[in-house]
């Protein structure tokens, strides 16, 4: 096992993502062909799939894959801003707020990974879930929450790997220090942390009380980890420049889009504010005695 990530059981064995059905110029001029590949996709992904609302309409994904894609995929749109551009395709009611930001995050989870098939024409590697398959178990800390699923902290062996666990079954809060039992099939995505100038803060904590409440994160660090684990998994042989290429990413979001990431930032600290206070007040009181 890597020290860099948690790699899913079986993606060294040479599986992938299911081969299209069809050519990318044959759905995106086919609405019907479309639907039925993404539905087969989601299907043989055992992922959930349902069709999202926004303003009390149901979202035309077909639409929504051709706009993207004629602009040049996922990427290209959110490096070149052209959410609103394509948000304006729809022409929702001057009533339904951050549209842009909405198709955005319902392209990312039922859309991108269907991109990368059909559009790019990626091998994407994929977990086994067959009967047999080398799928296991491990514990593990959630050590905070964005908005496609959480940071967590697994502990394999004498190894303590950092992960993105995406769409998780069951909700659970930023706060939890309960223990996670995950399954990595299709579901932890890794990550290397970006680095901390608050090392000393960090490694007080690691060599001192474990109970001690983990630092909030910023509104960037949420954004950081969520960039890295996509770059990952689309450009494995480039990491050392996903530092420069998240950067860039992060100072061509609107202030609409970084609003989203910076209120993670500030919920964060004031999970980490009250989880010190107490901290501090279980202290007192122990040490009292």
């Amino acid at each position: 096992m890597s020290q860099k990530g948690i790699l899913p059981a079986g993606a060294g064995n040479g599986q992938v993502y299911p081969p299209p059905m069809a050519s990318h110029e044959k759905i995106v001029n086919d609405p019907n062909l479309f639907r039925e590949c993404l539905k087969n996709f989601h299907s043989v992904l055992g992922s959930k799939f349902t069709i999202p609302v926004i303003g009390g309409k149901d979202l035309d994904l077909y639409v929504l894959y051709v706009e993207v894609t004629k602009r040049g995929g996922f990427d290209k749109v959110v490096t070149e801003k052209k959410w609103r551009e394509v948000s304006a395709v729809f022409q929702f009611s001057p009533t339904t707020t951050s549209a842009s930001y909405a198709l955005r995050k319902h392209y990312f989870t039922l859309l991108h990974r269907f991109e990368q098939v059909y559009f790019f024409k990626h091998d994407v590697p994929l977990i086994d879930k067959s009967p047999g398959s080398m799928c296991f178990q491990a514990e593990g800390t959630i050590d905070a929450k964005f908005d496609s699923g959480y940071l967590v902290s697994l502990k394999m062996g004498s190894q303590v790997l950092n992960g993105v666990l995406y769409h998780p079954h069951q909700p659970a809060s930023p706060s939890s220090s309960s223990n996670l039992a995950a399954q990595t099939c299709n579901a932890i995505v890794p990550y290397n942390p970006p680095p901390h100038h608050h090392s000393g803060r960090r490694n007080r904590r690691r060599g001192g009380d474990p109970n001690r409440p983990k630092p909030n994160r910023s509104g960037y660090n949420f954004f950081f980890a969520e960039k890295h684990s996509k770059l990952k998994s689309l450009y494995p042989h480039r990491e050392r420049e996903f530092t420069k290429m998240i950067g860039e990413s992060w100072n061509n979001l609107s202030p609409e889009e970084k609003t989203v990431y910076k209120n993670y930032g500030v919920q964060d600290k004031e999970r980490y504010q009250k989880e010190l206070k107490e901290y501090k007040e279980r202290m007192m009181t122990t040490s009292s005695y």
